[in-house]
């Protein structure tokens, strides 16, 4: 019985999607990413406020007016005041770089977003392609399995073999069976994956097509380090946020510096005055010195928050060394197995299965051999493609863990294992 998933795969082969154009679509589509793209927006908004000035106001002031004779207008001082601020361009100059810090921070978090979308399309991707895999070689097996069927039932026909063969093989074609069940489900949720990290709905129809390129050498761990230096956005964006906190304190200590605010106003005096018609002028200033204790203490707040993000810059940096040898770890040693499988184990198994099939077929050996020499060939195949995907999966978490693709010269043909 074919299964129903190789079977939409071989009818939609032309529109079946490779990484990149999976990777493409989800960088443009993903949910995710179009919600902090959003945020950067928000950010880019406010730095043009950051560095505007304060509303001018206008005020209409009346004194002098008789007690009881409140209407009485002609009796009023009338008095039409305009106010302006006048801040500090230094001040104002901080506070737009800090405004615009907080853009770069918003766009390196999307930046982080894209990493992680690319190693989730990735590491999904290649769980699809193992699964496609190993219905292939499920395939191969159940035609093996009822070749074994035939054989052990002309042998009992004509009495060379009890009845038990010909129900253990059944047996062994039945679980095949669960096998391929198994795997429908395991691709079913990875397309769903893919589908979801795209912001296409879970269940849309999708086919991928593409390899199993093995790498190598990797790049040391110090040149894996310095990328990750270089291009994690997390560790750039707290790098920007030390900056932005140096700018802070400087803000801070500005506190200290006086504001000044002009006022400049017409006055109707009131009737009977030698002069009916005044302007006024004001000029304030603003006394810092005097609330010392609040200055210093948003100082030292600034202080402190620049210095906590120092320290979880050098905490990250360490958890992101950690990453780097782990996930190097882990595709060296996936990458040692696959070969392992394939070059060794694998075609050794197969040999072994085949000249058992021959074996048993003259009479040379026993039904119980023979179903042990398929079901190694079974579980080295499939212990091949689990390495393959395990190493695309440790790959990723690589390069989620250095910020950037890594592409170690490729000492190893790529190919698609038989």
């Amino acid at each position: 019985m074919y299964s129903l998933v190789l079977l939409a795969l071989l009818a939609s082969s032309q529109a079946a999607m490779t990484l990149e154009q999976i990777q493409a679509e989800a960088l443009l589509n993903n949910r995710e990413i179009q919600s902090l793209e959003q945020q950067v927006h928000v950010a880019e908004a406010r730095v043009g406020s950051a560095a505007g000035t304060d509303d001018a106001e206008f005020m209409y002031r009346g004194w002098g007016a008789p007690l009881f004779e409140p209407w009485n207008v002609n009796q009023t001082q009338h008095m039409f005041m305009f106010n302006q601020k006048i801040p500090s361009r230094s001040k104002r100059a901080l506070r737009y770089l800090i405004a615009a810090d907080d853009t770069e921070v918003q766009s390196l978090a999307v930046e982080s977003m894209k990493r992680e979308i690319a190693g989730g399309v990735r590491s999904a991707f290649y769980r699809l392609l193992r699964s496609y895999d190993q219905l292939r070689l499920h395939h191969e097996q159940v035609a093996l399995a009822a070749q074994a069927i035939g054989a052990a039932r002309v042998k009992y026909t004509v009495g060379k073999v009890p009845q038990q063969d010909v129900l253990k093989a059944q047996i062994a074609y039945s679980r095949l069976v669960e096998h391929e069940l198994m795997f429908e489900r395991e691709a079913e949720m990875a397309r769903s994956e893919l589908n979801a990290l795209m912001g296409r709905p879970p269940d849309q129809a999708l086919e991928v097509a593409g390899d199993y390129p093995v790498l190598q050498p990797l790049p040391s761990q110090y040149e894996l380090q310095q990328l990750a230096i270089e291009n994690r956005p997390e560790l750039q964006a707290l790098s920007v946020m030390k900056r932005q906190g140096g700018r802070k304190v400087q803000l801070a200590e500005k506190a200290y510096s006086p504001e000044y605010s002009v006022s400049a106003g017409y006055m109707v005096m009131p009737g009977g005055s030698m002069n009916r018609n005044a302007w006024m002028g004001e000029l304030s200033i603003s006394l810092p010195w005097l609330n010392r204790g609040t200055h210093d203490a948003e100082i030292r707040q600034a202080q402190a928050e620049t210095a906590s993000i120092d320290s979880e810059y050098r905490r990250q940096l360490a958890a992101i060394t950690r990453q780097i040898r782990d996930a190097v770890i882990e595709v060296e040693t996936a990458r040692k197995t696959a070969e392992l499988y394939r070059d060794t184990l694998g075609p050794q198994a197969l040999s072994t299965l085949r000249a058992t099939v021959a074996a048993y077929q003259t009479d040379q050996t026993d039904f119980l051999n023979l179903l042990d020499s398929q079901g190694m060939a079974i579980d080295f195949q499939h212990k091949l493609f689990e390495a393959l995907e395990k190493y695309e999966r440790s790959l990723a978490d690589l390069e989620r863990a250095t910020g950037r693709p890594i592409s170690p010269e490729r000492a190893i043909a790529s190919r698609r294992p038989l």
